[in-house]
């Protein structure tokens, strides 16, 4: 299992933006396909942005399009999840995970096996 771990989180005012980042101990993050996760307290784990391994393929909730964008550099073993116009509704604990194969696209949250700690975002109105 790859251990994750998230940064960038912090507290911003409504419409601002934040810079998640998810790094890996192992070279290898490449290989797996990566996802980004948020738990609202009180609400269920929802996923808000996915990313293959080579970085061609991408999805996310259409309610987040425009908004939340995912990308990666494989040789910088990173993975960024960029959030623009932040809403107080964003408020969460993000995560990001790893699978190496998901079955299908875009991934459930039960594919993933590698999960960070998570990193917390608050948006204050």
């Amino acid at each position: 299992q790859l251990q994750l771990v998230e940064s960038g989180g912090g507290l911003v005012q409504s419409g601002g933006s934040l810079r998640l980042s998810c790094s890996a101990s192992s070279p290898t993050l490449g290989h797996y396909t990566v996802g980004w996760f948020r738990q609202a307290p009180g609400k269920e784990r929802e996923g808000v942005s996915f990313i293959n391994g080579n970085g061609g393929l991408t999805s996310r909730p259409m309610s987040l399009e425009g908004r939340f964008t995912v990308s990666r550099d494989n040789a910088k073993n990173t993975v960024w999840l960029q959030m623009d116009s932040l809403k107080p509704e964003d408020t969460a604990v993000y995560y990001c995970a790893a699978t190496p194969d998901p079955a299908v696209w875009p991934p459930r949250e039960h594919d993933f096996r590698s999960w960070g700690r998570g990193t917390q975002v608050t948006v204050s109105s």
